[in-house]
């Protein structure tokens, strides 16, 4: 088996309906595509649902799974009682969440408008948050156990990042919120955990961040350990495992999958690395005749 194939068994998420959104593109597409082959069902919301619904045709056709799309807008917490509302009467209960909607953009943070600044904040972080509040009061109410939230962050968000100062700042309050409810609400059956993933290249991200040639200037496969980007199944996999009952034990946890990415960027010689063997064997002979 290799690292880009699939990982679990075939009816791994077999009865499991799952909410996640931004699900009609990107990592949000990918993981449904997992998800329904694992025998899941799936909500996908975003704000287009013309794509959405493109995305729910190809999805149900490559798969044969049900995919449910329903536009929501994160930012508004009535729009996602009313999408939730909408899940459960169509498919009768929901007991996954994950939260993958997002924005972002580079720049430096004094060109930014407070406007700029707060679009970032709600989608990610007040999206998170009402998507997250909503299912929770279901739950509860309803007593759907177990139920299993699932926040996509980022490594920046323990370590924060210039020039994507307003993801940084949502992202870190989502993994907060992720390690406080995995505490607070695991009395009903709810786990909360997340993912932190490096880069994984989507087309329509990616040309919004890095526009022209700023991706071949500034190629993340660079500064990765493993040299390369990580695959979308990958991630899948990560997620589906996350969401099962196999991960019934995880709660609380952040897991990363970045190829070794920050933790090259925090070491102080890392990028010593690039030092050529020869020059290796000068500063050996150096040491060698300082110490005698």
């Amino acid at each position: 088996m290799k690292y880009n194939e699939p990982m679990l068994c075939n009816d791994a998420l077999e009865g499991k309906n799952i909410i996640v959104t931004g699900g009609g593109s990107g990592l949000g597409k990918s993981m449904t595509r997992y998800f329904l082959q694992l025998g899941a069902k799936v909500v996908i919301t975003s704000r287009n649902f013309e794509k959405l619904q493109l995305a729910a045709d190809e999805l149900m056709q490559e798969t044969g799974g049900e995919v449910l799309p329903l536009t929501c807008d994160v930012r508004h917490y009535e729009q996602v009682e009313h999408m939730l509302n909408d899940a459960v009467s169509q498919l009768g209960f929901i007991n996954g969440l994950v939260n993958n909607a997002a924005g972002n953009f580079i720049s430096p943070t004094e060109r930014l408008s407070a406007r700029a600044f707060d679009t970032i904040i709600d989608i990610v972080l007040k999206g998170s948050k009402n998507a997250t509040l909503a299912l929770g009061k279901y739950w509860i109410k309803e007593h759907v156990k177990p139920a299993r939230i699932l926040n996509i962050v980022t490594t920046y968000a323990w370590t924060g990042s210039a020039y994507v100062v307003p993801s940084a700042t949502a992202k870190a309050g989502v993994l907060a919120m992720t390690r406080s409810l995995a505490v607070e609400w695991a009395k009903y059956g709810i786990s909360s955990n997340a993912i932190a993933p490096g880069p994984f290249p989507t087309k329509g991200a990616w040309d919004r961040l890095l526009p022209g040639d700023l991706k071949e200037k500034f190629d993340p496969a660079k500064k990765i350990p493993l040299k390369r980007v990580g695959e979308h199944q990958e991630l899948a996999n990560l997620a589906a495992y996350l969401m099962s009952d196999y991960a019934a034990y995880i709660n609380g946890e952040v897991i990363t999958i970045d190829g070794g990415e920050w933790l090259y960027g925090a070491g102080e010689f890392n990028q010593l690395e690039q030092i050529p063997e020869a020059m290796w064997d000068m500063l050996e002979q150096m040491i060698k005749k300082k110490k005698k």
